[in-house]
């Protein structure tokens, strides 16, 4: 590991004052490596609660089972479309950080933010209308796990952007210094895919 002094910004640039170990875009970095495999293992997570979910299914001729009737789309709807606003906002930040653009980097990642706390606000409100929960029975069991654990990620990443937008007014990012924000917006795009998957099962494959 080496430790570079860099100067201080200047006209609105980035900086970047703590040691690293990579040069962001190059595929040998421990960090970028170390960020794959976590994504990797939270996909699987999912992948496993989806599949339970569909093989709870088997066992109904009708699912959601009765009294249930199919999810609304009233919340979920507007929530993915936010979702992936937040997508784009967080690429424009990493984008900035890229090119040495510290307001494109700030403004980009605090929009994914805030889109983020928005997302899980307005899924609080989804919990308390619905009918059931996650004693229920096992649909009702199903539905919470998954919006559950996919919304502990969603706070996890806002949390790590939050990290992120802390680092970038304090300048510890440069043009070519910018692995942080490139491991947290990568997170941050697996917690949006997820949730693209969790809503095509969960609210629209019982329409199908």
């Amino acid at each position: 590991m080496t430790s570079t002094p860099y100067p201080t910004g200047q006209e609105g640039g980035l900086v970047d004052t703590v040691p690293s170990i990579h040069v962001a875009g190059t595929g040998g970095d421990v960090g970028i490596w170390g960020m794959w495999g976590l994504m990797a293992t939270e996909g699987a997570l999912f992948a496993y609660l989806i599949t339970a979910y569909f093989y709870l299914q088997q066992g109904h001729t009708a699912w959601p089972p009765p009294p249930h009737g199919i999810p609304e789309l009233g919340i979920a709807l507007p929530n993915t479309f936010i979702l992936l606003g937040s997508s784009v906002a967080a690429w424009y930040g990493e984008r900035g950080a890229s090119r040495g653009s510290r307001g494109a980097l700030i403004s980009g990642i605090a929009t994914a933010i805030v889109l983020g706390l928005i997302f899980l606000v307005l899924q609080g409100v989804e919990y308390s209308q619905q009918q059931f929960t996650l004693r229920t029975d096992a649909y009702g069991s199903a539905f919470f796990t998954i919006t559950g654990f996919h919304g502990a990620h969603v706070l996890a990443g806002v949390l790590a952007l939050s990290h992120t937008l802390i680092r970038a007014f304090l300048g510890h990012f440069g043009e070519g210094r910018y692995m942080a924000v490139t491991n947290s917006v990568r997170y941050w795009h697996l917690v949006d895919a997820v949730w693209l998957v969790v809503f095509t099962s969960l609210y629209l494959s019982p329409r199908w």
